[in-house]
């Protein structure tokens, strides 16, 4: 048994394959994991309600995981419900960004509760990998949630928000993500988490930090730590974790400062790796 003690990984491109499903072979891998006394941490862009029902298909509702969400903004002990860390942006802020963004032809949504606000939910279509793709109803399906529409996000938004999230087409985003950020550059963690979404969080937010302002009171070191990632949201995990690894469809930045590269999401990277190092 080597002293891996805290499993660490994405959702999206990481632990589910592309029907957004975890496979046999990673669920028994990671359950057996959890028998032998490690944890294991969600650690998503999602919303804490679009991870809980993979925690309790992985028995994490049990072992104490842990559910990193809005790419480090809230940690959540998925046992106990209770609130480990959160760090939202300040309402100024907030409705901010969502006033700047009246300037691009991007699609803003913002969460509160049980609902998912947008401007038009039938203007949903962006562009990606050549076809159109309802983008709205990923998201809210992907989070549970119910759908609203506000003609005006940013005056509706009176109240803290853990993360805005921008869709849009991946070549306009492209081209024009330096100016959505530019006002908040130094203030807010504005990033990619998928080519076709960009996200504000509040300053300093990631995964990473999340992780250490957590576990390390907990009493975990790094050296005990694994992060499995495909995405530039996913770079400060793998990078502070004792072994780092990108899955082998994750982006090429990733694969760069990652201790390792290991199998694709679709080919249960996650449990072939965990195969070497937990015997």
């Amino acid at each position: 048994m080597s002293n891996i003690k805290v499993i660490i990984m994405d959702v999206d491109g990481t632990l589910t394959n592309s029907k957004k499903l975890i496979t046999e072979t990673t669920k028994d891998a990671l359950i057996k994991a959890q028998d032998n006394g490690a944890i294991l941490i969600l650690a998503s862009g999602r919303p804490t309600s679009g991870l809980m029902d993979f925690a309790k298909e992985l028995k994490m509702n049990e072992n104490h995981g842990l559910l990193i969400s809005f790419n480090g903004a809230k940690v959540v002990d998925c046992e106990t419900n209770e609130v480990l860390f959160n760090k939202t942006m300040s309402v100024k802020e907030g409705q901010a960004v969502l006033e700047h963004m009246k300037k691009f032809d991007v699609k803003p949504m913002i969460d509160k509760g049980d609902y998912m606000y947008v401007n038009d939910v039938f203007n949903n279509q962006i562009h990606n990998n050549d076809e159109l793709f309802n983008i709205i109803q990923y998201e809210a399906r992907g989070g549970k949630f119910k759908l609203c529409e506000k003609d005006d996000l940013s005056a509706f938004a009176d109240y803290p928000l853990n993360k805005i999230l921008t869709a849009g087409d991946p070549e306009y985003l492209q081209a024009h993500y330096k100016e959505m950020m530019e006002p908040f550059k130094d203030t807010l963690s504005c990033m990619f988490t998928a080519p076709f979404y960009f996200e504000f969080t509040a300053e300093g937010i990631d995964k990473a930090k999340a992780l250490d302002t957590v576990l390390i009171p907990m009493g975990y070191k790094k050296e005990e730590m694994i992060a499995f990632g495909d995405g530039h949201n996913d770079a400060s995990m793998v990078k502070y974790a004792g072994i780092g690894v990108a899955m082998a469809n994750a982006v090429d930045d990733l694969k760069t400062i990652a201790d390792e590269v290991t199998l694709s999401n679709e080919d249960d990277g996650i449990a072939y790796t965990l195969s070497k190092y937990l015997k």
